[in-house]
């Protein structure tokens, strides 16, 4: 998938595009319709999305659940199958820019598109003022067609959206997120040193500080980590290994500001400084304080091998693979 930063330099051959626009926050089933139907009109197609997301733009102070920052999103738009993503820096002039130069400087001009497909619900431009009939009308006189998707629900009823995907995870269910998402959930980030507790008591495990804004539910869970690695003949290949993994502060020494410590079982590599990704499967209890470094201990080995029968289940029955995105990324996973 090519990965554009600008629209006003766009190779030939990506040009006449058939363009899906939206934040797409997650990536769930709703956007997928919307990538889907931007795909089955024609090649190239690809995504339009914007980073930062324009909310933590508009309100950088207050608290935003960012589902997906921009490198996760570009794995998750590439194993769509597109082949392109515009991610546009959402700056000032961007926010400054009115419906009409949006649709002729970016959409006409830089990227010269041949259809555009939208949710139901998308607004664009300065103060909201681009809307469905506007982007309708400014196709007419451009010379492109427009597609707008209709909401896509679950269970005939509940609009499959970004924030109940957040919802679903603040209360720390995850496979419900998941069947929202039609992906397992996941986070990317570095691997820090950290204070080497766990590997003191036999749980080494790779810390990794989530972006701004991430809550899921404070806990233990089921994970799955992904990392990538150079086999012998030079390629890169993303290795997938079971593991638990603990979102908190660590109250039992003391700690308050939230770090993800997944450990990988069956593991004994070097992470540290390597970018990795971590899927959350199941919530498997919350945080808890104990008396001691061996109370600990006992509840760690109690979790992992709860985390490993669910993994064990999992294997043998992924409900993300009724779902395409879910087999697609499914097939990025290399055999170790």
């Amino acid at each position: 998938m090519h990965l554009l930063r600008d629209f006003r330099s766009v190779p030939d051959h990506l040009r006449g595009a058939s363009l899906a626009l939206g934040n797409f926050d997650g990536v769930h089933r709703g956007h997928q319709v919307v990538l889907q139907s931007a795909m089955d009109r024609g090649r190239p197609a690809g995504a339009m999305v914007f980073s930062p997301h324009p909310r933590r733009f508009f309100h950088p102070n207050l608290p935003f659940f960012d589902l997906t920052p921009l490198p996760v999103k570009l794995k998750l738009l590439g194993a769509f199958g597109l082949d392109l993503t515009v991610a546009l820096p959402f700056d000032d002039e961007l926010a400054d820019m009115d419906a009409e130069s949006f649709v002729a400087e970016v959409l006409v001009k830089g990227l010269g598109v041949s259809h555009v497909v939208t949710g139901y619900d998308f607004a664009f431009g300065k103060g909201r003022s681009g809307n469905i009939e506007f982007l309708r009308e400014a196709g007419r006189r451009h010379g492109f067609t427009l597609t707008v998707i209709k909401p896509v629900t679950e269970g005939g009823h509940e609009v499959i959206s970004s924030s109940a995907v957040r919802a679903a995870l603040r209360a720390g269910r995850p496979r419900e997120a998941a069947g929202l998402l039609g992906h397992w959930w996941s986070v990317a980030g570095r691997v820090e040193r950290g204070h080497g507790r766990g590997k003191d008591m036999g749980y080494p495990t790779a810390n990794v500080h989530l972006h701004e804004g991430c809550e899921p539910r404070i806990g233990i869970y089921a994970v799955r980590v992904f990392v990538e690695e150079q086999t012998a003949d030079g390629e890169s290949r993303l290795r997938r290994i079971d593991g638990a993994g603990y979102f908190g502060g660590s109250p039992t020494f003391g700690g308050h500001e939230p770090v993800l410590e997944p450990y990988l079982f069956d593991f004994d590599g070097d992470l540290y400084d390597k970018e990795i990704e971590v899927e959350f499967i199941e919530y498997l209890r919350g945080d808890a304080k104990f008396a001691g470094a061996e109370d600990l201990k006992r509840q760690i080995k109690d979790d992992c091998d709860r985390a490993r029968q669910v993994l064990a289940d999992l294997a043998r029955h992924d409900p993300m693979m009724e779902y395409p995105l879910g087999r697609r990324r499914e097939r990025l996973v290399r055999p170790g």
